[in-house]
């Protein structure tokens, strides 16, 4: 069925109508631009990374795609799925040149991918629209105008990661994450690039992806993971969560209402005394989640095909690769979609007593590919996870700073210290719970939909309400020493706001549209309140329960009494007219007649989609908050903050820079940085990750915070994972004695045993011997750092 812009001119040129859909689009593009060089990025770069984007990602993909399901009918959403296409089939790509040896020649792949259908005529139906379905022009405005929301907390985020060389302090796992897109260039078998010795298990799949821009586009990974891949991915996110929404709902104004709230909302009361877990789906410092999100939300699309028995045809092709990719990106994707999948099938099959062979199918494939993922990707280290009720609490900091003061995180039936917290104890716990639920309200309400007649018979409703109720079941009930735990919600977030979005009764918003935006817009001033007046209720000085109960309870109490008052507001305007006569039916029903009721406008029915709108203009209000000033600083030209007490110095970043250009790619280095802090001592937190991530090279022990032993050994000795021992205290021994008490035995030990040929020295780190020159060439040298190459 074609869609038309409502309101639009009987006859409007075609060349109008062209340059007003295009209009919103040239606009993203610019904006994404001017936040790239607004932050520093080359415009060198820039240029080249937009090229490899549309010639080796989003055209061949979009070819793909379209040979497989067909179009859509309008370019953006063929455009969007495609981008998910080609980065799939670029990660066929990439792993088939890594474990050929062939990396150089990966620029072949996507004119490999284009040819066929240049040569074989019937391809080239794929290169058009046959049967042109466009969307409204308004639908292209709305989408567009969250790619820019999208861009603006984007370049928040870049303003407090500079490129290097420069003094900062950079996030570890940023560094970690460089370190393996550095190792990801070379051929497998992969090793972890911090401790040289280990096979690489990790759901590294988005590292594969930044590797490959890298190789392909010979842009330095650091500004390709610090600034380039975040944006596109997120535009192609919020277009593919956009058609998830319209294809569900089917409904236009779905999909821009749904990506907005999936991708720039925030939980209730921003800036309150204490953070809430889940707060977006999105992050810069986490490539891996992010990167999950488009194969999700594709996967996603094709299994509300299934569940609706629906045939997909030679979509079929696409679910295996998707589900795996999935897998490889965040092993926390896969699974709350197969449960999803499984609970719409068993409500079909409740609803309408017949069996959902396509869906079944699928969950067959998806399990498959759950486990493929585990067998290559998934380490010891995820098999940290472990069963816990009520395990968020040890990472919010009410419960953190009176229940369980100074007590590590922990494993165990309970989160520490509520087994012995007596009853005040736990009603303050539960409190907490029932506080972040009400903070999430926006998103979780939408669980509501099954209990409306359309919802609770629609198998995809089933579907995200699944997947949604499994996400957030999963955070509470799964402990994980660094809270990855938490990362089961994050990719169901655009689920649980597609819900909130179909608890919209379609026929109301569509006849009450005027009333929906007005209380959309109330909303939005609501969460500027409640910012202000959360601000000013903070825990007491001893963090005791009446102190952190005052500063949770105070700004929630406003939000309930400003509530209260606009259900009588609603009330009273649904049965008075403005100068107090009372309607027949006690509602007001404008006929359209000039003056009857509030200026013609009707209010019967509205109720439902006008508490919605509320809801979600204050989540996307609490949002806005949080990006606008950090976006702001960055127009205006404010300097990010200035790095911390120990932070890692321009001069050495240039040292290991060089140790990048000068070391052959399968050289090992020696390091004596060790700790975050970077003094070496006992029990420091061993996440450095510099020299390997700037360097460029495998190290022999750098940092060891992530690896299996050592999330196995969290809590042992009373320290956490990051700070626990090297597993193997004798390497670590000989790694230190050659820069503190170098001998040519030991160095001999490293050169031979260990193929070690560089030692990366830092005076700051710890005690280098004046005679380590007698046993290797000195190379460079830039501040406290020395680079050393060993005699052969």
């Amino acid at each position: 069925m074609t869609v038309t812009a409502v309101g639009a001119p009987a006859r409007r040129p075609v060349s109008d109508r062209t340059i007003l859909r295009a209009a919103p689009w040239a606009l993203v593009a610019v904006a994404l631009v001017a936040a790239l060089a607004g932050t520093g990025t080359p415009a060198a770069a820039i240029a080249r990374y937009g090229a490899y984007w549309l010639l080796a990602v989003l055209l061949p993909g979009t070819l793909l795609h379209r040979a497989l399901r067909g179009s859509t009918g309008n370019l953006p959403e063929d455009l969007g799925y495609g981008a998910v296409t080609g980065l799939l089939v670029e990660l066929v790509a990439w792993a088939v040149a890594a474990a050929t040896g062939l990396a150089p020649l990966l620029w072949l792949w996507p004119v490999l991918a284009v040819a066929p259908f240049l040569a074989v005529p019937r391809l080239r139906r794929c290169w058009r629209i046959a049967a042109p379905r466009p969307l409204p022009v308004a639908w292209s405005w709305g989408v567009a105008a969250v790619c820019v929301g999208a861009i603006a907390w984007a370049t928040g985020e870049w303003a407090h990661v500079p490129l290097p060389p420069v003094t900062a302090n950079y996030y570890p796992d940023l560094l970690y994450h460089l370190g393996l897109v550095h190792e990801l260039t070379r051929s497998m078998p992969f090793r972890v690039p911090q401790v040289a010795g280990e096979l690489l298990r990790y759901h590294y799949l988005s590292d594969g992806h930044l590797a490959a821009a890298s190789m392909l586009t010979g842009i330095d990974p650091a500004v390709v993971l610090f600034r380039l891949w975040l944006g596109p991915i997120l535009l192609v996110t919020v277009l593919v969560v956009a058609a998830l929404a319209r294809q569900v709902a089917g409904r236009w104004w779905a999909g821009p209402v749904t990506a907005g709230v999936a991708v720039l909302a925030r939980p209730l009361l921003p800036g309150g005394p204490a953070a809430v877990p889940g707060g977006s789906p999105v992050s810069l410092l986490s490539p891996s989640e992010t990167y999950l999100l488009p194969f999700l939300i594709l996967l996603t699309a094709l299994c509300v095909e299934l569940v609706r028995d629906r045939p997909l045809g030679r979509g079929w092709f696409l679910v295996g690769p998707l589900a795996l990719a999935c897998a490889g990106a965040k092993a926390s994707g896969l699974p709350v979609l197969i449960a999803g999948v499984a609970v719409a099938s068993v409500a079909r099959f409740v609803v309408t007593r017949t069996v959902g062979r396509r869906a079944l199918l699928a969950l067959g494939v998806l399990v498959a590919a759950l486990g493929a993922g585990l067998a290559v990707f998934v380490g010891g280290g995820a098999g940290g996870l472990s069963p816990q009720a009520l395990s968020e609490l040890q990472w919010i900091a009410p419960y953190a700073h009176t229940i369980a003061p100074h007590a590590p995180t922990a494993p165990g039936p309970l989160p520490p210290g509520l087994a012995t917290a007596g009853t005040k104890g736990w009603l303050f716990a539960l409190g907490i719970v029932g506080w972040w639920l009400l903070l999430q309200s926006p998103r979780l309400v939408g669980l509501a939909t099954l209990g409306r007649r359309p919802g609770r018979t629609d198998p995809a409703v089933w579907l995200l309400a699944g997947a949604t109720v499994a996400g957030t079941g999963a955070m509470w009930s799964l402990f994980h020493p660094s809270d990855s735990q938490a990362y089961f919600l994050l990719p169901v977030l655009p689920f649980a706001a597609l819900l909130t979005v179909l608890l919209l009764p379609v026929a109301a918003t569509e006849r009450y549209w005027r009333p929906v935006l007005a209380a959309g817009a109330a909303g939005l001033v609501l969460a500027g309140v409640l910012r202000l007046v959360a601000g000013r209720h903070g825990p007491g000085p001893a963090s005791t329960y009446r102190g952190w109960a005052a500063g949770l309870a105070g700004p929630v109490l406003v939000a309930l009494a400003v509530a209260a008052a606009l259900v009588v507001g609603w009330w009273l305007a649904c049965r008075y007219r403005p100068g107090g006569a009372r309607l027949p039916g006690a509602r007001l029903r404008g006929a359209g007649r000039p003056g009857a009721g509030w200026r013609g406008v009707r209010l019967r029915g509205a109720g439902v989609p006008v508490a919605v709108a509320v809801l979600l203009g204050a989540s996307l209000g609490a949002g806005a908050i949080g990006v606008l000033p950090r976006a702001a600083r960055v127009v205006t030209g404010v300097p990010a903050p200035k790095a911390g007490s120990r932070p890692v110095t321009a001069a050495e970043i240039r040292a290991a820079r060089w140790l990048d250009a000068h070391a052959g790619p399968t050289d090992v280095v020696a390091t004596n940085v060790h700790c975050l802090r970077l003094v070496t001592r006992p029990y420091c937190d061993s996440r450095a990750f510099w020299v390997s991530g700037f360097g460029g090279h495998r190290t022999l022990v750098e940092s060891w915070g992530y690896t299996d032993a050592a999330v196995a050994a969290h809590g042992r000795h009373g320290h956490s994972y990051p700070r626990q021992p090297f597993a193997d205290p004798a390497l670590f021994a000989l790694d230190e004695r050659a820069f503190a008490a170098p001998d040519a035995a030991t160095l001999a030990e490293l050169r031979h045993r260990y193929r070690v040929r560089w030692l990366f020295a830092d005076r700051r780190a710890g005690p280098v011997a004046a005679r380590l020159g007698r046993y290797a060439r000195l190379q460079h040298t830039d501040g406290p750092a020395a680079i050393y190459q060993l005699w052969p």
